[in-house]
C-alpha cells in the first residue's frame, strides 16, 4: 500500500503539470491575438480584383466570350546563363544602414512576390535627371512615394546605351534607378529597347532602333540585370512599339514571330533567375496605319501576336495609350463632335479609328485575348494626355496637345485610372509621364514635355493633385 506522503508528491506533480499547461496555452492565445491583424486579412481578401469581361464595342467583330481557364504555363528547360560577378560595392551596399534623413514615413505594405498579386496597380514613369545623381534622383521618386503614395514607377532602359560593346557594361544610371527605388520601396518596371550595334542583325539601318540578330543576346542582357540587382527589378517589359518601323527596325520588317522568339527567350531566362518578375510584352503603338512596312495596325499585330503563342510567354499583356483630345469615356464611333478642335482625327466619321480611343483600343485587346482562350490581364505601360497650355506651342503631329486644357489632362488622368479599375482586367497602370519636363528644359519641339506632371518652373501641373487624390482615395477603399 502506498503511503500518503506519495499520494501527496503525485497530488502536487499533478497539480504543477497542470497549471505548467494553462500558462503554456494562454501564453500562445495571446501570441496570436496580438499578432493577428484584421485590417491586413482584410486587405488581402480584396486581391486579387475579381476578373470581369470588357464592355462590347461595334468595333470588335467578336463577341465577348465566356473565360475559360487560365492559358497553361509553358515548361521550358532553363536557358544557361552565367551571370557576371557582383561588383563589391554592391554587396556593401546590401549591407548599409540607410540614411534616416531621406526615408519617409509609409504604411506598411503587404508582402508578397509581384507576380502573385493581380490587384489593379498604378505607377508613373521617372526620367532619369541628366546629371545620373542620387540626389536629384531621390527627390523626384520620394514625391512618387510620399506625395502620390503610387507603389510603382517605370524607367526605360536603352540597351545600347548600357552595352555599347559585348559584356562591357555602364551600370551607372541603373544603379542610380535601382538604389532609389528602393530607397523609398517602390516596385520598379523596366522597359528594355534598342540593340547595341554589335548585336544588330547583318544589313540593319544602324540610324534607327531595332532588334538583335539573336533573341538570346537579349535574354543574357535582361538577365544581367536581374542578377545585379537581386529583388530590386519587380517587372520587365519586353521591348515596346515594335509595330512600328522606328521602333523594330529590321531587314526581316515587322515581324511579330521575331518578337515572339525574343519575348520567349527572355521569358524563360528570367523565370529561371527569378520566378516572381513579372514579364510584360512590349506595348504596340496605337496607329490605324497596316502597310506591314512603316507599321502594323496595332489591334491586327496584336491578334497576329495572340495567334502565335504570344499568352503562353507572358504573366500580363502590355499596352500604350497616349489619349489624344479625347475623353476616356468614349468608344472611337461615340465621341461627339468638336468643331472647334485643331486636331480633327477622331471627329472624322470617313476615318475614325480604334485608336484615337483609349476605350476602344483596351478593349479591343481584352476581347482578342478572351478569344484566343485566356484571362491574361492587360499592364497599361504608358498612358495619358498631353497639354500645351502653359507650354505656348507643340511639335508637329502633336496638334492635338493644343485642344486639351490642363483642367482636361488632370480630369482624364483619373478617370481613365476609374475605368481601368472597373474593368478588373488591367493589372498595372503607368502615368505618362512625371518629369520630363524638366529633364528636357520644357522644350516645345519634345513632345514628351507635354505629358510631364511637373510643369514649367518646376511647378506642378493640375494633374499631379488629381492623380495625388485618386491614388488616396483608392487606397483608402482598398484598405476600409
Amino acid at each position: 500500500m502506498v503511503s500518503n506522503p506519495v499520494h501527496k508528491q503525485i497530488r502536487s506533480f499533478v497539480l504543477v503539470w497542470v497549471a505548467v499547461s494553462v500558462i503554456m496555452v494562454l501564453a500562445t492565445f495571446l501570441a496570436i491575438y496580438f499578432t493577428y491583424n484584421p485590417s491586413e486579412l482584410r486587405f488581402e481578401a480584396a486581391n486579387p480584383l475579381p476578373l470581369r469581361s470588357p464592355s462590347p464595342q461595334v468595333e470588335s467583330v467578336l463577341p465577348i466570350l465566356v473565360l475559360p481557364s487560365p492559358s497553361p504555363q509553358p515548361t521550358f528547360t532553363p536557358t544557361a546563363f552565367v551571370p557576371s560577378p557582383t561588383p563589391h560595392y554592391l554587396e556593401a551596399e546590401a549591407t548599409a544602414e540607410p540614411s534616416p534623413a531621406v526615408v519617409p514615413t509609409m504604411t506598411p505594405q503587404p508582402t508578397s512576390l509581384p507576380v502573385a498579386d493581380q490587384s489593379f496597380q498604378v505607377g508613373i514613369h521617372v526620367q532619369q535627371a541628366p546629371e545620373s545623381g542620387d540626389g536629384i534622383q531621390t527627390n523626384y521618386y520620394s514625391r512618387v512615394a510620399a506625395v502620390l503614395r503610387l507603389p510603382w514607377v517605370k524607367h526605360l532602359v536603352d540597351w545600347s546605351d548600357t552595352e555599347a560593346a559585348p559584356a562591357e557594361y555602364d551600370w551607372a544610371e541603373l544603379d542610380s534607378v535601382t538604389s532609389s527605388a528602393a530607397r523609398y520601396s517602390l516596385k520598379l518596371l523596366l522597359t528594355i529597347v534598342a540593340a547595341p550595334d554589335w548585336a544588330r542583325e547583318a544589313g540593319a539601318d544602324l540610324s534607327h532602333p531595332g532588334p538583335p540578330a539573336d533573341p538570346q543576346t537579349f535574354a543574357n542582357f535582361a538577365a544581367e540585370i536581374v542578377t545585379r540587382y537581386p529583388g530590386r527589378v519587380h517587372a520587365i517589359e519586353v521591348w515596346h512599339q515594335q509595330n512600328l518601323d522606328r521602333g523594330w527596325n529590321s531587314p526581316q520588317g515587322l515581324s511579330a514571330n521575331n518578337y515572339l522568339a525574343l519575348l520567349q527567350q527572355t521569358y524563360q531566362t528570367i523565370k529561371v533567375i527569378d520566378p516572381g518578375i513579372i514579364i510584360i510584352s512590349g506595348a504596340p503603338t496605337p496607329t490605324g496605319v497596316n502597310d506591314g512596312i512603316t507599321a502594323f495596325d496595332d489591334i491586327s499585330y496584336m491578334l497576329q501576336l495572340i495567334d502565335g503563342g504570344l499568352l503562353q510567354w507572358v504573366d500580363c499583356v502590355g499596352a500604350h495609350h497616349n489619349g489624344y483630345n479625347v475623353s476616356p469615356d468614349y468608344r472611337y464611333n461615340e465621341i461627339p463632335a468638336d468643331p472647334s478642335a485643331n486636331f480633327r482625327g477622331p471627329f472624322n466619321r470617313e476615318t475614325e479609328h480604334p485608336s484615337f480611343s483609349f476605350r476602344s483600343t483596351l478593349e479591343g485587346y481584352a476581347n482578342r485575348i478572351r478569344a484566343g482562350g485566356a484571362e491574361t490581364k492587360i499592364c497599361v505601360t504608358a498612358f495619358g494626355w498631353a497639354s500645351a497650355e502653359d507650354l505656348g506651342g507643340a511639335p508637329q503631329g502633336f496638334e492635338f496637345a493644343l485642344d486639351n486644357s490642363l483642367a482636361e489632362q488632370a480630369a482624364w488622368t483619373s478617370r481613365a485610372l476609374s475605368i481601368m479599375d472597373e474593368w478588373g482586367w488591367v493589372w498595372l497602370a503607368f502615368v505618362w509621364n512625371f518629369d520630363y519636363g524638366p529633364y528636357a528644359d520644357y522644350a516645345t519641339t519634345n513632345d514628351n514635355v507635354l505629358y510631364s506632371l511637373i510643369g514649367p518652373g518646376e511647378t506642378v501641373r493640375p494633374a499631379y493633385h488629381s492623380l495625388r487624390e485618386w491614388q488616396s482615395d483608392y487606397l483608402a477603399r482598398a484598405n476600409s
